[in-house]
C-alpha cells in the first residue's frame, strides 16, 4: 500500500465497505443454449478455461475484492456445482466473519422454486437480515471477465444511489433480445431500462453500440428488502430485476449506472457471456493466443479454483509420425498425450491421447480418453468421453451429424458419453 495518508483513508474506507458487504451470486441457471453440456450439470458448474468452472470468476472477483461474505443461490441440477463448492470454496473461516454458504432453493419462504431473479433473493430474506448488510451485491453466477467490485461500491456510495447496475458497451445485434439495456443521463442515472428487447435503444455518440446490463447489481440493503417484499405480494410480477424491480423503481428511487471498464486503460473490460456452443468455444480459444485478452496468469489477481493433486502433463514418443506434442495449446496436469498431436487446443485434466491422433482447435473436457488413429478438429468433447480408435470428428459436418454429434451454427461439434453410446 502506499505511504500517502489520502490512499491510506481511501484504503480504510473501502475495507469497511466491503466488510459490510453481502454477496449474493446467482447460480442456478440452466444455460439452454449450451445444450447437453448442461445436461447434467447448471450453466455455472460447466468447466472453463483448463481448470476452472465459470463460478470460479465471480468467486474470485469477491475475494480479491475484500468481499469475503458471500452466497451461492442454486437451483438446477446443482449436485455438480455444489461438490465443487464445497471442495474448493469451504476454507473460509466463518469465526472472522468470512464465508461461501450454499443456499439451494428450499422454499423457506414459498412453496415454489425460484421463480426469477429477484424471487431467489426474496426466498433468502431472513438469510440477509440475519447479516445485517450496509449493501448487497447481487451477481450473475455464468459469466467470465475480472471485476473488482470496489470501484463499483465506491461510484454506489458516492453517488448517493439506492441501486447500481453494472453494465458495458455491447453491439446492437448482439444484445437484441438477449440482455438487459439502459439509457443514462450525463450523470450516470439510469432513465430508461428494457429487459431483452428486440430493437435496443442505441449510444447517441454509437448508434450501432447499446449500454448493456451485466447483471450485477449493489443495492443498499434497507432498499432492497423494502423492494423484494413489495414484488413478493405483486400476482402480475415475474419476480425479476431486469423485468420487474429495475423498470419499477426508476421515477421514484435513484439508480445509477456503473460502466465496467479496464482500469489501467479506461477501455472496455474483457466480459464473456459463454451461453452458447460458439461462444462457449471462441472464449476458450481465445486463452490459447500469446496474448490473451483474459490474462490468467496475473499473480495479483488470482482465479481461485478447487483441483486434485495431479502428476504433472506428459509428452511421449519421439519417432516420425508418432511424436507426442502440442503447439498454441494448453494442457492440464494429469493429461498424457502418447505419440499424438494438438494444435491450438486446450485440456483439461487428466486426458489420454494415444498414438497417432491428432487435435486441432478442440476443447477436451477432464477425463477424456481419444483412442489411435482419431482426428478431431473444431469439436468440444464432453468429459469422460472414449473416442473410439480411428474416429474422425469434425472434418465433415454431414458426417457428425449423421453420428448423433451436436453441430453448432458455426460448425463446432460437441460430443458428450451419450452421443457415443
Amino acid at each position: 500500500m502506499s505511504d500517502n495518508p489520502n490512499t491510506r483513508v481511501v484504503y480504510r474506507y473501502v475495507s469497511h465497505l466491503t466488510k459490510d458487504t453481502l454477496a449474493l451470486v446467482l447460480a442456478g441457471g440452466r444455460g439452454a443454449r449450451l445444450y447437453e453440456l448442461t445436461n447434467f450439470r447448471a450453466k455455472p458448474a460447466v468447466h472453463f478455461g483448463g481448470k476452472y468452472r465459470i463460478i470460479d470468476f465471480p468467486l474470485s472477483n469477491c475475494v480479491n475484492s475484500g468481499i469475503r461474505r458471500i452466497g451461492v443461490l442454486t437451483q438446477y441440477k446443482a449436485h455438480s456445482l455444489i461438490r465443487h463448492l464445497v471442495r474448493g470454496w469451504s476454507h473460509f473461516k466463518r469465526e472472522l466473519g468470512e464465508y461461501v454458504e450454499i443456499l439451494p432453493a428450499s422454499q423457506q419462504s414459498s412453496e415454489e422454486w425460484y421463480q426469477g431473479t429477484a424471487d431467489a433473493v426474496y426466498q433468502n430474506l431472513d438469510i440477509i437480515r440475519t447479516t445485517k448488510p450496509k449493501f448487497v451485491l447481487i451477481l450473475s453466477g455464468d459469466h467470465i471477465y475480472k471485476m473488482d467490485y470496489r470501484s463499483m461500491l465506491l461510484d454506489h456510495v458516492e453517488s448517493g444511489a439506492d441501486v447500481t447496475i453494472s453494465c458495458l458497451e455491447v453491439p446492437i445485434a448482439e444484445a437484441a433480445g438477449a440482455f438487459g439495456v439502459m439509457t443514462i443521463d450525463r450523470n450516470n442515472r439510469v432513465l430508461r431500462f428494457d429487459e431483452k428487447p428486440e430493437n435496443p435503444a442505441p449510444l447517441s455518440e454509437r448508434p450501432d453500440t447499446t449500454l448493456a446490463s451485466m447483471g450485477n447489481y449493489i443495492f443498499n440493503a434497507e432498499t432492497l428488502l423494502a423492494l423484494l417484499d413489495a414484488d413478493g405480494k405483486r400476482p402480475d410480477s415475474d419476480h425479476d430485476f431486469g423485468k420487474d424491480i429495475i423498470p419499477r423503481i426508476l421515477a421514484d428511487h435513484k439508480v445509477y449506472a456503473h460502466s465496467f471498464r479496464d482500469p489501467e486503460t479506461g477501455a472496455q473490460a474483457y466480459w464473456r457471456d459463454v451461453g452458447s456452443l460458439d461462444a462457449f468455444w471462441e472464449a476458450n480459444m481465445e486463452l490459447i493466443s500469446p496474448k490473451p485478452e483474459l490474462n490468467l496468469y496475473d499473480p495479483s489477481w488470482p482465479i481461485w479454483t478447487y483441483q486434485r493433486q495431479l502428476p504433472p502433463a506428459k509428452f511421449v514418443f519421439d519417432d516420425e509420425g508418432r511424436r507426442g506434442m502440442a503447439v498454441d495449446s494448453a494442457v492440464s496436469g494429469g493429461c498424457i498425450i502418447s505419440g499424438s498431436h494438438i494444435k491450438k487446443s486446450l485440456l483439461f485434466s487428466n486426458v489420454r491421447l494415444h498414438s497417432y491422433s491428432s487435435l486441432e482447435g478442440t476443447i477436451v473436457l477432464p477425463g477424456v480418453v481419444v483412442n489411435r488413429h482419431c482426428q478431431i478438429k473444431h469439436a468440444i468433447i464432453d468429459r469422460s468421453c472414449e473416442i473410439p480408435e480411428g474416429m474422425v470428428i469434425g472434418y465433415d459436418i454431414d458426417h457428425d451429424k449423421a453420428k448423433g454429434f451436436r453441430v453448432s451454427p458455426k460448425g463446432v461439434v460437441l460430443v458428450t458419453r451419450g452421443m457415443l453410446e
